[in-house]
């Protein structure tokens, strides 16, 4: 744990900052990417998203002909 957190989990105490807890996969993996926890003793998978117009913020804007009224 990077921090110590009140309260408890499932009735028992937060360990301190600097302790280790067990947790199902999904939440350590929110407490990680949150800061508040860091992982040890396993393998770590990171994604990295493709560099595309998309992932730049890029937008791109389709126009369309409208008809008249009347037209097929």
């Amino acid at each position: 744990m990077n921090i110590s957190m009140s309260g408890t989990r499932n009735g028992e105490d937060w360990p301190p900052a600097g302790e280790v807890v067990d947790l199902p996969t999904g939440e350590a993996q929110h407490l990680v990417a949150s800061g508040v926890a860091s992982a040890v003793g396993i393998e770590v998978e990171t994604a990295t998203m493709p560099d595309t117009a998309e992932t730049r913020g890029s937008t791109s804007t389709r126009k369309t002909a409208a008809k008249k009224p009347g037209t097929k």
